[in-house]
């Protein structure tokens, strides 16, 4: 039988931050996040978040995940980039057959799971399933999954269309290939598959996602269009770092102006401190503010595609306000901000390292946007 479903408690939650923020350092280094962390993450109860309640998951809203990813990303962002995809690759594998949602499941609503949006494989249509092979680069949390949805460029006879496929971890394979300036910690290597037969009922049509076409449906965040909340998953980490971030800056900050006056500069002004700190925090609040409108039609609106482009923009916008609010405080930092060791441009590197993620890029979310609502259309 299903167990009751949880939601993220405060203190489980804060519970896994504070594991996390203790070993981001570590974590960075070795290129992945070590079962310290993966553990309390789960047990929070970011997995199960999104997974229907049939299962035993929460079926949960936008509006409690937001505050508990970015908690999260204060301490550390690739945690937080784990715990937000955790909860997002649970929605998406509710849109596969019943059966398949039992297989994935079948040891609890905890499970970790991992997700390829990027059409990077092929699939052959065989009798009963299929036929994928591939390679997917950029597989955040690989090391920690159980089960993985890959999409791929599916042929069956003249029929062509992307679909998603869930695979077990004992058949897929991983290549160490990730290696970035940011988000170093999230372990994104790449994932592969060789000649691997996916029943049908491990498969569903990448359309079905998009249009937010889960089967039997009862929660409403498993009928929310995919691009209508893809850009929250990736967007809320870095709202956390930049918090982070600041935090950190005015500890950085409050030391240097205690410091005894140099004899060469003299005492520190404190008014450029004053106005970056209260620009930065200014920003980060904007950035807070759309993120929380987007989670808002999430969880409430009749989406339509104008709400859906205006998803994307905020979170894109979002992105573009934090990663400028982090570059902010890093070069007003001085040396001591700089330091490998300071945690400081830890989160200045992922949050840019995040906002440049393909899901976040402003001009083309923008111009989406505009076409759909036909503003600059003649009357």
């Amino acid at each position: 039988m299903p167990t009751q479903p949880t939601s993220l408690s405060p203190d489980a939650v804060r519970e896994a931050a504070e594991t996390a923020a203790k070993h981001a350092a570590a974590a960075e280094t070795d290129r992945r996040l070590p079962p310290e962390v993966v553990t309390p993450i789960l047990a929070a109860g970011f997995a199960r978040h999104f997974v229907p309640a049939r299962w035993g998951g929460s079926a949960g809203t936008f509006r409690v995940l937001l505050p508990a990813v970015t908690a999260i990303g204060e301490g550390c962002t690739s945690a937080a980039w784990f715990a937000s995809l955790a909860a997002s690759v649970g929605r998406l594998a509710a849109h596969l057959p019943t059966e398949g949602q039992a297989e994935l499941w079948v040891d609890g609503p905890d499970t970790p799971l991992v997700a390829a949006l990027a059409a990077a494989g092929t699939a052959e249509r065989v009798p009963g399933g299929w036929r994928v092979s591939g390679q997917w680069p950029y597989v955040s949390g690989i090391d920690s999954s159980a089960w993985a949805l890959v999409c791929a460029r599916a042929t069956g006879g003249e029929h062509q269309e992307p679909r998603f496929f869930a695979v077990p971890r004992s058949s897929y394979g991983l290549g160490d290939s990730w290696f970035n300036v940011g988000l170093r910690a999230t372990g994104s290597n790449t994932l592969v598959l060789d000649a691997v037969t996916v029943p049908d009922a491990r498969s569903v049509a990448l359309a079905d996602l998009l249009a937010g076409r889960a089967p039997d449906a009862e929660a409403r965040c498993h009928r929310v269009p995919l691009k209508a909340a893809n850009g929250l998953t990736l967007t809320a980490p870095l709202l956390g770092a930049a918090r982070g971030a600041l935090r950190r800056w005015s500890g950085l900050v409050r030391v240097k102006l205690r410091a005894p006056a140099a004899a060469v500069t003299g005492a520190a002004d404190r008014t450029p401190y004053e106005l970056t700190l209260a620009r930065t925090d200014g920003e980060i609040d904007a950035a807070a503010l759309l993120l929380d409108r987007v989670a808002d039609v999430l969880d409430r609106a009749t989406l339509d595609p104008l709400l859906t482009a205006r998803n994307g923009r905020d979170c894109a916008l979002a992105a573009e306000l934090l990663a400028g609010a982090a570059d902010r405080l890093l070069r007003s930092s001085g040396s001591r901000g700089q330091s490998d060791t300071e945690p400081l441009q830890r989160f200045w590197r992922d949050v840019n390292a995040g906002a440049g993620h393909s899901g976040l890029q402003f001009p083309s979310a923008a111009s989406a946007l505009v076409r759909v609502s036909r503003a600059l259309d003649t009357p």
